[in-house]
């Protein structure tokens, strides 16, 4: 059965945020709402030729939405030298407004969160702040999220050390954000000040908005998350690493979870990597089928991993 696929726009602040959604038409299965991580937008859960994450939980009759943040994809205004906003606005009104749009769009009491990369970052975050809506959130699945960067090798030292901390920084500086499609080393762009407080949390033993002082370390042992599978994957040396990514779970704080690392040596038919992990084409036989049975509350389909 074809998937519909439509678009709204949910206005916040000067900005319009886009909300892609994938359907079959007698689908009226349980609402998903996927967020993409950072140089990125909402095409990474699905693809011109009907592909990806999103139209494969739709065939199945969930009610998906993805959405693009804040001048990214179809929203806008898109990013230049005079965006102001960064992941304090994602987390405090962008990603609750789209949350609220997409319970009212689907009729539904609860939703299924899901992201890729930083947008697990943003996502977490978010609940912690807003404790309100976790009761609203059925369950939570992350693709390759960490919130710090501890692991010391290589790759971290080219892509972290020298090009996101030093190279991407001076450019940002002298462009007035990060041009980061111009330069194909992502998606969509970046402002100078979502670098830079991504720049912090990566670097920080401390999960503190710059902006206002809150502590999501402190909330996050205050509060209890909803089910929540951290999927990561063997070649991720960096941007997703399995260990990072433990540790991202261990300061989310005390709720039900699993970490999962994919791997041919634990049973997955590749070794994914930061990308594969949600584009390749076998993940509908491997995670998508981990992540389905998660959100569907069959826990026990999922094992610890890694």
């Amino acid at each position: 059965m074809k998937i519909q696929q439509t678009r709204t726009s949910i206005t916040v602040d000067d900005a319009s945020l886009c909300l892609h959604r994938f359907k079959r038409p007698d689908g009226h299965g349980p609402a998903v709402l996927m967020l993409h991580g950072m140089m990125s937008n909402g095409r990474v859960f699905y693809s011109r030729s009907g592909k990806g994450l999103a139209p494969w939980l739709a065939e199945r009759g969930y009610d998906v939405f993805v959405a693009d943040l804040r001048g990214k994809g179809g929203s806008m205004p898109l990013i230049d030298r005079n965006a102001r906003h960064g992941q304090s606005e994602m987390i405090g009104v962008d990603l609750p407004a789209l949350h609220a749009a997409v319970r009212h769009q689907a009729q539904a009491s609860q939703v299924h969160w899901v992201s890729h990369s930083w947008g697990g970052v943003v996502m977490n975050s978010c609940l912690l702040r807003h404790p309100a809506l976790i009761a609203q959130v059925a369950s939570v699945v992350h693709f390759a999220a960490k919130r710090s960067v501890r692991v010391r090798n290589l790759q971290r030292r080219i892509e972290i050390d020298l090009m996101w901390n030093r190279v991407l920084k001076r450019v940002t500086r002298w462009m007035g954000y990060l041009p980061a499609r111009q330069l194909r080393i992502g998606s969509d762009n970046e402002t100078r000040k979502t670098r830079r407080q991504i720049q912090a949390w990566v670097e920080a033993d401390r999960w503190v908005d710059d902006d206002d002082g809150f502590d999501y370390g402190r909330a996050a042992q205050q509060v209890k998350l909803p089910p929540t599978l951290y999927l990561a994957a063997i070649d991720d040396p960096c941007r997703g690493h399995p260990e990072d990514v433990k540790r991202f779970r261990a300061e989310s704080g005390p709720h039900f979870s699993r970490v999962h690392v994919l791997s041919k040596r634990g049973g997955a038919m590749h070794d994914y990597d930061h990308v594969s992990i949600v584009t390749h084409p076998d993940a509908g036989s491997d995670q998508f089928k981990l992540a389905e049975a998660w959100m569907q509350g069959r826990h026990d389909a999922v094992s610890e991993t890694g």
